[in-house]
């Protein structure tokens, strides 16, 4: 596994940790459903910075173009995590009678599901850099 890859996984287990403790406490003033789209945000900045800095080690670039393709590639990412975490809070564990910290593990499996993807999509279309071919058309 490249360094790239392993700050990756590790900027993601952080976001998510982020990510889960905002939903842990926005879920104290709404329902699971909507802590879960809002704590997703927040999760999602702070993967943007660190991934940004961290991982793919950009230093140019517009930042703002950059993040709004991440916010892209997250929103598809966001209707996964949504439809996982809450196919196993509302449907699978009840079905099994899994009822220990069902909102955490539920969620956590959420956002762990689309880690490949996400990794592929910030690499060549998120934090690409110019091909040599573009920067002599130029």
């Amino acid at each position: 596994m490249s360094n790239r890859a392993i700050g990756f996984v590790l900027v993601g287990v952080f976001a998510a940790s982020v990510n889960l403790a905002a939903r842990a406490l926005l879920n104290q003033l709404m329902s699971y459903e909507l802590a879960v789209l809002l704590a997703y945000s927040i999760g999602l900045t702070c993967a943007f910075v660190m991934n940004r800095r961290y991982v793919f080690n950009v230093t140019s670039g517009a930042p703002l173009k950059q993040y709004l393709k991440f916010a892209l590639v997250n929103l598809l990412a966001l209707a996964q995590v949504w439809m996982i975490s809450v196919l196993f809070m509302r449907l699978i564990f009840p079905y099994i009678g899994f009822y220990w910290n069902s909102a955490l593990i539920s969620h956590a499996i959420g956002v762990a599901s689309p880690i490949l993807t996400s990794f592929f999509a910030y690499k060549y279309f998120v934090f690409r850099e110019p091909s040599k071919k573009l920067d002599k058309l130029e």
